[in-house]
């Protein structure tokens, strides 16, 4: 595509007539620019790509979009913002590619993950080419890619779309951030479902306060548009149980399915019943009620069921196949799973890290525990600090054994974060044991038979973060080897 022809997608704000160049790509990071590359700059928290435009001239670069002028052999078109511009420009590169997809987006602080991938499993087996987006990684088809957000920058996602269009993938399914939303990496992205979970504290560190942190999440519903189209209508899978679904059912022009439990809703849960290996529930909904099984455990488990039943049915899935597909699913890993290496007593490991999550996740424990609880938590460095005593408080409150210690430190001194954890129990008994490893290793030589060890906040993760260095880290293998180094002694 020719420079002058992708410029006129972001017209009326940018008039250039220079030379013409024949644009390749379009690049953010210098070191992927080749031949004929767009480097468009992008201002970081850490870095400046202003910084690396003579460089990316000199890999290549044809034409370099900036913020400000820069002293360079190539076009430099200025623009207000490179990171608004970028998104335009990438969804008019790849040729609009999500309008070609039947897009679903799911938000919210907790089950994004195991709703995609419920929701995923869902048109897989309806027979659709499925594509996915998400915190553990992106999937095309059976193929796996690694990912460093939870939501892909709008350059990444557009290309990842434009690669699950040639690849004939039909439904896209993506975790969208509270971050994402709020940077606009997802400005361009065609969403025909959207998906709400629920809403309890995370992210304060960015976002300050609840309220903003709200108004990012309500963005995806807003910008699902003003427009009716009856042929394709789009709708919001609203949670009818959080209070912040009243908010975003009037940011919307969409159709509302919403789902709860306690509260009146078009999919309801009732009759519920929950034991050690699955949880059943009625479902009442607008196309009949059925008895559902799952192989999910726990109240949150129905959410995520539920809000992934709403996306089939917006998107025109029949009930029963629907419930075919949820009745199937055994899981997703770090999310409630089990590490059973032939022990007496109970080992599970799941990725909760907000407060509501792991109270969730511990009610659900005691529901079939014999004996102690024993949780080993902690809490990521350079996050939301707020939620460390709270953390720590809910861990005392639900569990017979509280275990503190290390998550993900990154920059900060872990002994100051289980500090900050340990204000918020005064008087309470628990254990600090700053190695991560170490508290496994404790949790699991002290536990008896009927017992039960949850290891939150992890989950799927295999590393540590510890200042400026990532080390493997499996809390699921670190879990088995503890059992295995107790069957020797």
């Amino acid at each position: 595509m020719e420079l002058h022809e992708l410029l006129n997608f972001l017209h009326p704000f940018v008039d250039y007539k220079g030379e013409n160049p024949e644009i390749t790509s379009i690049e953010n990071d210098n070191r992927k620019v080749t031949k004929g590359s767009l480097f468009i700059c992008i201002k970081g928290y850490t870095v400046d790509g202003h910084d690396f435009a003579a460089s990316a001239v000199q890999r290549g670069a044809a034409a370099v979009l900036a913020e400000r002028e820069l002293p360079l052999n190539v076009p430099v078109i200025v623009v207000k913002d490179t990171v608004r511009a970028m998104a335009v420009l990438a969804d008019a590169f790849y040729g609009q590619p999500s309008h070609k997809l039947h897009m679903i987006g799911i938000t919210g602080t907790n089950g994004k993950t195991t709703t995609s991938h419920i929701i995923e499993k869902i048109f897989t087996d309806a027979g659709q080419k499925t594509g996915l987006i998400g915190t553990m990684y992106t999937k095309i088809g059976e193929q796996i890619y690694e990912v460093k957000n939870t939501t892909p920058e709008s350059l990444t996602l557009q290309k990842t779309f434009k690669q699950m269009v040639d690849e004939q993938v039909e439904t896209a399914v993506m975790e969208v951030s509270s971050h994402a939303l709020a940077h606009g990496r997802v400005h361009g992205t065609d969403y025909n479902v959207a998906v709400f979970t629920n809403l309890t504290q995370d992210h304060l560190d960015y976002h300050k306060t609840m309220e903003e942190y709200r108004k990012a999440k309500g963005l995806l519903f807003s910008q699902l548009g003003n427009a009716f189209n009856h042929d394709e209508p789009k709708f919001a899978v609203l949670n009818a149980d959080d209070s912040a679904s009243e908010e975003f059912a009037t940011m919307t022009t969409a159709h509302i399915l919403s789902y709860g439990i306690d509260n009146h809703a078009d999919l309801q849960a009732t009759n519920i019943s929950m034991t050690a290996s699955g949880t059943s529930f009625d479902l009442i909904s607008p196309f009949g009620a059925t008895r559902v099984d799952i192989q999910l455990i726990g109240k949150f488990s129905i959410y995520n069921v539920l809000a992934s039943i709403g996306a089939g049915l917006a998107s025109g899935i029949a009930l029963d196949e629907i419930i075919a597909s949820v009745q199937s699913v055994k899981g997703v890993p770090g999310r409630f799973e089990v590490v059973d290496a032939g022990q007496d007593f109970s080992v599970i490991v799941d990725y909760a890290h907000t407060p509501d999550s792991l109270e969730n996740v511990l009610k659900t424990v005691q529901q079939f525990a014999k004996r102690r609880v024993f949780v080993v938590v902690g809490c990521g460095g350079d996050r939301d600090r707020t939620k460390r005593p709270l953390m720590a408080k809910i861990a005392c409150e639900y569990s017979t054994d509280a275990i503190f210690t290390s998550d993900n430190p990154r920059s900060e001194d872990p002994s100051q974060i289980i500090k900050d954890m340990e204000e918020g129990v005064a008087g309470k008994d628990y254990t600090s044991i700053l190695d991560r490893k170490e508290a496994i290793h404790h949790a699991v030589s002290r536990a008896s038979e009927g017992d039960v060890i949850l290891i939150a906040g992890k989950g799927h993760e295999t590393y540590q973060q510890i200042g400026d260095r990532t080390f493997d880290f499996d809390d699921r293998l670190v879990a088995r080897e503890a059992i295995e180094e107790r069957k020797e002694c």
